[in-house]
């Protein structure tokens, strides 16, 4: 005996869905990037560490030719503090080496672009058109020498006061802007300057 069974208008819906050809990340405007991508604070993870030391092994392998100098930085190497679980590495080359090479054996490998100048390039991997993968990372790339990230971070991770005061200042902001990533970024930068500052200054102390 055969049974007909009303199927739910919200299955057929589903089912077109699923056959819609997913929009490309390049293809999506900055606002529909920063809804897919939106800004999430998450204690700290000691996996972070981890994944950091896996991808700077990767990256040197791969980069091996250009002698790279590569380091972890950003948040997710402030033990204690509330971050992006987004895991940022600095990799700085030789300044005789032409970037846009690296560049282009990054995009080989899976690497994606988000921005470029002579002297400094942006690199994301673990965003797809579904959001966030398990791990996501942002690749900065520069000539040697142009890292003071590597000072501000070593600041944080020497002043656990300076550091909460960091991480308070993210929260306070995250209302605000968590779809708008350069707004998030720009109200951080005077903190991140003064900071900077005075990591700088203590290097420079007898």
């Amino acid at each position: 005996m055969c049974h007909n069974f009303d199927i739910p208008p919200f299955f057929y819906y589903l089912c077109r869905r699923m056959k819609e050809k997913k929009k490309a990340l390049a293809e999506m405007t900055l606002e529909e990037l920063w809804e897919l991508f939106p800004i999430v604070l998450s204690p700290y993870q000691s996996q972070w560490k981890e994944w950091a030391a896996e991808e700077i092994l990767s990256l040197s392998t791969l980069l091996a030719d250009y002698s790279p100098e590569i380091n972890h930085i950003g948040s997710t190497a402030v033990p204690g503090i509330m971050a992006k679980p987004i895991v940022d590495i600095l990799v700085e080359v030789p300044s005789e080496t032409e970037l846009s090479q690296v560049r282009t054996l990054l995009e080989r490998n899976g690497y994606i672009c988000m921005s470029a100048s002579d002297c400094r390039m942006s690199f994301n991997k673990g965003y797809t058109p579904d959001g966030y993968a398990e791990r996501v990372f942002h690749i900065h790339l520069r000539n040697s020498g142009d890292n003071d990230e590597i000072r501000f971070r070593d600041y944080l991770r020497s002043h656990a006061g300076t550091a909460r005061e960091y991480e308070k200042l993210k929260c306070s902001l995250l209302p605000e802007y968590r779809n708008d990533r350069d707004g998030y970024t720009a109200a951080k930068a005077e903190f991140v300057r003064r900071i900077t500052a005075l990591a700088k200054a203590e290097i420079t102390l007898p």
